[in-house]
């Protein structure tokens, strides 16, 4: 074997090292912070709780929350990589009415949580507790009840939730809040403006 094709292989092994460690590290970090407890109730996952949102007012913005939970870990790993996201479509929208439609299209139970994102700061910033979770201080409400709008126990997988607000024009953060999620990457930025 000659010598650039022992250093590729090399760097093949390296990588496929560095990719397993990383994975390893972030499930002991996930498993540390209670991510993983927060799976669906069996109930749930044996007959899916799929739902659909009925009409909302105002401007509706969809919400999907994934995660790479158990049968989810393929992809490849590299810079920037989050085991789970918040993905809002369309990011920006007018100020007023607005609803959020969320869909649950991960293995585990989300939420999503409405904060004011302060001027100077970006999304995932936010300090987290010890059981990984950030402050909801200032909160203009939340989705996080299956099938219905509102606050509740989380979002089951394969279902919805919605909450209708009204939003000044600002910068917000809509976050996943339940133990460890925020720092697994359920975070994204929705935009306000004036017109």
């Amino acid at each position: 074997m000659n010598a650039d094709r022992r250093h590729g292989t090399w760097l093949i092994v390296a990588g496929a090292v560095t990719a397993l460690v990383l994975g390893i590290a972030t499930t002991v970090v996930l498993a540390g912070t209670g991510a993983f407890r927060l799976a669906a109730p069996a109930a749930w996952q044996a007959q899916g709780a799929r739902c659909s949102a009925p009409a909302l007012p105002g401007k509706v913005v969809d919400v999907t929350a994934s995660d790479m939970g158990p049968g989810r870990m393929g992809g490849t790993p590299g810079h920037g990589m989050r085991m789970m996201r918040l993905v809002a479509r369309p990011a920006t929208v007018t100020a007023g009415v607005v609803s959020l439609r969320v869909r649950n299209t991960g293995a585990m139970t989300h939420e999503v949580v409405v904060l004011p994102l302060p001027s100077g700061q970006s999304v995932g910033e936010r300090p987290t507790g010890p059981a990984g979770r950030v402050s909801e201080a200032g909160s203009l409400g939340e989705a996080s009840r299956t099938c219905a709008a509102g606050e509740g126990h989380g979002i089951a997988p394969a279902a919805m939730a919605w909450t209708t607000l009204t939003l000044r024009p600002g910068r917000y953060e809509l976050v996943c809040n339940l133990p460890g999620h925020y720092l697994a990457g359920m975070y994204t930025e929705l935009d306000v403006t004036s017109r």
